[in-house]
């Protein structure tokens, strides 16, 4: 079996190359995976730049905002210039310039029953830069039913959390640890320190990395990770998945409750 990569790709990708456990086959790994990304906002623009620099082979990237002045104390992905652009345009040339070897498909839309299951065809995993719980019972309820994993992130002032959903027949789902649909009661949107969705969106690309390539450590699996920016204080706390968690199937997807 051949285990080099071509020139240019083992002089990108060395120092992941030199990683023990990692090497040529995790790499080739990385780069024949598909990765659905809803969202280009908070999390979404670190979280998207660190799978392209990865070297994931293909990026799926839906989000029908436009960037706005507001984002860019914490948007890392866009320039004052694009103020007023299409983020799904503008992240895909930003990211295309990162990493030519990754295929970017961009959607100036947002995730909906009606898009879902055709934005994540042949797509390995879903991960989540969205900021909105009705986006985020679509990505469970669709991964759930194509059995493929959620990589999750949330974030608020100086909190963030994340975890791994559905990356076997017996992991929690979101569902599992929100059993009822949240709401968004807020009226405005939370403040938010800029370095936390950068922080939030580097540990969901590691799980990704994790899950894509085989290697660099175990998932968290049935597990939810806490972290204070504050004080840099985390938890990790055990989910549990439950059946009613799980009853879920492409043939009511799209009709369970959301937010």
């Amino acid at each position: 079996m051949q285990t080099l990569l071509p020139p240019e790709l083992e002089e990108r990708y060395a120092r992941q190359l030199m990683l023990p456990g990692f090497g040529a086959e995790a790499q080739r790994r990385l780069a024949q995976s598909s990765v659905l990304l809803v969202g280009a906002g908070g999390l979404g623009s670190t979280l998207s730049q660190l799978l392209c620099a990865a070297g994931v082979g293909r990026l799926v990237l839906l989000d029908a905002d436009r960037v706005s002045a507001s984002n860019l104390q914490r948007q890392i992905l866009y320039r004052t210039d694009q103020v007023g652009e299409p983020k799904a345009k503008q992240a895909a040339e930003n990211l295309r310039r990162l990493n030519p070897h990754v295929q970017i498909e961009a959607y100036d839309e947002f995730l909906t029953p009606a898009n879902a299951r055709l934005r994540a065809e042949g797509c390995d995993l879903i991960a989540d830069g969205s900021d909105n719980a009705v986006a985020r019972y679509l990505m469970n309820d669709l991964c759930v039913g194509l059995g493929i994993p959620y990589v999750y992130g949330t974030i608020a002032d100086f909190y963030g959390q994340t975890a791994v959903f559905n990356l076997t027949e017996k992991s929690a789902t979101y569902r599992c640890l929100f059993p009822e649909t949240e709401t968004c009661r807020q009226a405005t949107p939370p403040g938010v320190i800029g370095p936390l969705p950068a922080l939030i969106a580097s540990i969901q690309a590691q799980e990704c990395i994790k899950i894509l390539s085989g290697a660099c450590g175990d998932p968290l699996d049935n597990r939810l990770l806490l972290w204070d920016m504050q004080t840099h204080a985390t938890q990790k706390i055990t989910l549990t998945p439950t059946e009613e968690g799980r009853k879920i199937s492409l043939e009511n997807f799209g009709r369970l409750p959301v937010a």
